[in-house]
Parts: C-alpha cells; sequence; structure tokens
C-alpha cells in the first residue's frame, strides 16, 4: 500500500493521468460485459445494450421499465409514480438534522442562483425593433442516482435552478431501494423541499428513456439533467436532439494545486473526498514542491485507515488519480487548464492571485478553508458541473440551462433600403435563386 497514489513528473503525467480519453477509447471492465451478456444473452457493448434498453421503453412504455427494474435492480415494483403520501412519509425515516442541512443548502443554492441576470430586452431604433425574449423550458426532468452513494444533494443542485428559472413543471426520477422499492427517503425529502411537480422510481437508461419519450405513467420532458453512471450516460448521448441534455458527465474529478504554506493533511483529505465517489473518480495533486508531494503521499495512506469505502478510494488513487511535481506553480495552473477539470481546488499561499490565469475549470476553490466538500453541499454554486475535459466549453449547471433565447427581429422600411441589397447579394451567391427573390419583390 505504500505506492496507493503514485507520485509523477509533469512529462509522465501528461502521457498517463492528465491525458483525456474520447468515449470510443474507454476501457469496459469484464464485471460489466459479463453482466450484459448474463442479461442480454450476448457479450454487447454498453452503447448497444443502451440502444436496446432506448428502443424496449420507446415501443413498450411502463412494462419495459418495470421488466428492466426487476431483472437489472432486483425489485418488483407495483408502479412508476411515487404518491405525495410516500414523500411525506420519507421525513419519518430521514434524521431532522439531515433535513435543516437540506433546507439550509437549498436556501443558499436558491439565493445564489437568484443574483444570475436572466433577462430579455428590447432595443427600438430608426430601423425597427431587434431583441430577445428569455422564456423557461417547459418540462424538465432531473435523474437522481440511487446506488451506494445516492446523490440527494444533486436533486437540490439541478431543480432549484430550473425553478429559478421559472420552469413550470419539474420532475424527478430516481432508482429504487431494495428493500422499500422507493427512492432513498433524502432524496424524497429533497424533492418535497424543492416542490418538484412529480416523482417517479426507475434507473439507468431505461429511466432516462422514459423522461424522453415518455410513459403511460411518466411524462416526457424537454430537457434531462442530472449525474449517472456509463449506462445514464450514454442513453443521454443517443437522446440528445430527441431531448436537450445538459451535458455527458463522466467520472468526478478534482485537481489540487499546493505549494509549501498548504497543509499537506488537508490536501490529502481534499484527495480521499474526491476518490470515495467511485473507483473511476480522479483525484489529482500539482505541486513545485517534491517535500510536499511526500507528505501528502504519506498522508493519503494515514488517513485512509480511519475511513469507510477504503476498497473504492484504493482504487480511484490507483486508477487514473496522482501526484505530479512542477517545476513551478505556474506550469502546475498551466497543466490545470489543458486538463479542464471538474474542480480546481488553490491551496496555495495567495490563491486570488492565481484566479487571473485559471481559463478551464467547472469550479475554483480558493484557499484551505474554501474547499470543494463545501460546494458539493452548501456553498451555493451547484455542484452539477463538467467532466472528461469539457469545462474547456461547458459550465456548471445554472439558470440558463433551463431557459431559452428568443429573438426578435421587427425592422421598417428604413432597415429594408439599407441591408434589403446586401441580402439579395448574398442569396444570390449562395445560389439561393427564392431568397433573393424574396427580398427584390420588397425593393
Amino acid at each position: 500500500m505504500s505506492n496507493l497514489i503514485s507520485i509523477l513528473d509533469a512529462p509522465t503525467a501528461q502521457q498517463t493521468i492528465l491525458r483525456r480519453l474520447a468515449w470510443d477509447e474507454l476501457n469496459i471492465p469484464d464485471p460489466i460485459l459479463d453482466r450484459l451478456e448474463e442479461l442480454f444473452g450476448q457479450r454487447i457493448s454498453p452503447d448497444e445494450a443502451v440502444r436496446r434498453i432506448l428502443a424496449d421503453v420507446r415501443q413498450k412504455g411502463d412494462a419495459a421499465i418495470l421488466d428492466y427494474t426487476r431483472r437489472i435492480d432486483g425489485v418488483e415494483l407495483p408502479g412508476l409514480v411515487v404518491s405525495k403520501a410516500q414523500i411525506q412519509a420519507a421525513y419519518d425515516q430521514v434524521e431532522p438534522q439531515v433535513v435543516d442541512a437540506i433546507r439550509l443548502s437549498a436556501q443558499r443554492i436558491e439565493a445564489f442562483h437568484r443574483r444570475q441576470p436572466s433577462l430579455s430586452w428590447i432595443h427600438n431604433d430608426g430601423d425597427g425593433t431587434l431583441g430577445q425574449l428569455v422564456r423557461p423550458i417547459g418540462r424538465v426532468g432531473v435523474y437522481i442516482p440511487g446506488g451506494s452513494a445516492p446523490l440527494f444533494s444533486s436533486l437540490l443542485m439541478t431543480a432549484i435552478p430550473a425553478r429559478v428559472a421559472g420552469v413550470p413543471h419539474i420532475s424527478v426520477i430516481s432508482p429504487p431501494q431494495r428493500d422499500t422499492g422507493l427512492p432513498f427517503a433524502a432524496t424524497l425529502v429533497a424533492a418535497d423541499v424543492v416542490g418538484v411537480d412529480a416523482v417517479y422510481v426507475a434507473g439507468g437508461a431505461q429511466a432516462v428513456a422514459a423522461l424522453a419519450f415518455g410513459t403511460e405513467s411518466i411524462q416526457r420532458v424537454d430537457k434531462i439533467c442530472g449525474p449517472g453512471n456509463l449506462f445514464t450516460t450514454l442513453a443521454k448521448r443517443q437522446l440528445y436532439g430527441l431531448v436537450g441534455i445538459d451535458g455527458l458527465p463522466g467520472p468526478t474529478e478534482t485537481v489540487v494545486i499546493a505549494d509549501d504554506s498548504a497543509d499537506p493533511a488537508l490536501a490529502a483529505a481534499d484527495l480521499l473526498a474526491q476518490a470515495e465517489h467511485d473507483v473511476l473518480a480522479c483525484a489529482i495533486l500539482l505541486t513545485p514542491s517534491r517535500a510536499m508531494a511526500q507528505k501528502v503521499q504519506a498522508a493519503v495512506l494515514h488517513q485512509l485507515e480511519e475511513l469507510g469505502r477504503s476498497d473504492t478510494i484504493a482504487g480511484a488513487l490507483q486508477n487514473g488519480s496522482g501526484i505530479v511535481v512542477t517545476e513551478s506553480l505556474s506550469q502546475a495552473v498551466a497543466l490545470a487548464n489543458d486538463y479542464a477539470p471538474e474542480h480546481l481546488c488553490l491551496l496555495v499561499q495567495n490563491p486570488w492571485e492565481h484566479l487571473s490565469s485559471i481559463q478551464n475549470a467547472g469550479g475554483v476553490f480558493l484557499g484551505e478553508r474554501s474547499f470543494e466538500v463545501l460546494g458539493d453541499y452548501v456553498a451555493g454554486p451547484s455542484h452539477v458541473m463538467p467532466t472528461g475535459g469539457t469545462a474547456r466549453f461547458n459550465s456548471p449547471i445554472n439558470v440558463n440551462d433551463f431557459v431559452k433565447i428568443i429573438s426578435i427581429i421587427g425592422l421598417n422600411e428604413n432597415a429594408l433600403a439599407q441591408i434589403g441589397p446586401a441580402a439579395e447579394t448574398m442569396a444570390n451567391a449562395e445560389g439561393l435563386s427564392a431568397h433573393a427573390a424574396a427580398v427584390s419583390r420588397r425593393l
């Protein structure tokens, strides 16, 4: 266990743990392929399995979802809709301090997102009127995982920005627990605190399909959001276009940049917290100090002895995680920008001095008292952030994810005289004579 987390130089790290893989480069573990063979009678890829599940749900509706829930989750469901009475009863199964924490988190998330401007505008001048209408999406579906770490916090982080945006109908779907046949009790409490309009019980690709197609029990939505596993992500990928999606979430990831001023025990704690999610999680430390690298490596090993989920953590730390010794803090920041992490934690003496150099990250956490776990639960911004390097072009969940922008064009005769000839010229240059004629008839 002495090499639980490796120390690498920057060039080696760029070829290994900092190298991003395309979807078709992912190595699917044999246990997953074995399970698919058991379910479908053939050794098929996850992508093909998802394609079959989507087709079944589209054709058979509720019956397909109930069948897959029985076969995959081992749960016989009497139905897919969670009643209001069942939601209220969930409060009896959740500790009061957890309910209070959910309410505090909800308040802070709402307050943060209400500060985000998202306004229509109209401009009038001598040529007429131009502008933009901002309108909420009509129906949003939120998928919430329900495995060994049921992420009820993700419901708050996704549904609350949608509510702030004015979405009139928000539904939540989450897998059943084996003992109750219902979503995790805290997930139901969070749904009630947010005030969602419908809660359904189903998991995996079949749940995503139900939101996209609609079934006898489940209303179709216009956009699907929320984290999930490989199969829910593949389902979102295949359904994009039929329905909007928030992104293609991959394994969660944190990059910590630390200098000699950092507390190695806290840096280690942040890496371990990230590795706890699953064996594919990435926890990476970038530091110009080899002494700091060695101290953090030792602290990781020591702290792991005190934690649960040690097998998961060890798997993550040995697969895609590591400590990278850089030439300088500047190189550490450059490597982080290139990697474009979901979470970037600056455990350095003057974190604000480096903020202007950060170009790519889902969220930046400034200093040892502003750490990533606070962002996971109660800081305020949504913790649903871009993964897999997509922070180069994508953003965390926010109000703008739940609105549409409609352009307003109300031009007059004066504008036609000024810009019409250019439109006619461009249409003819593109070989679109009917377009050109539509202009010329008005000139």
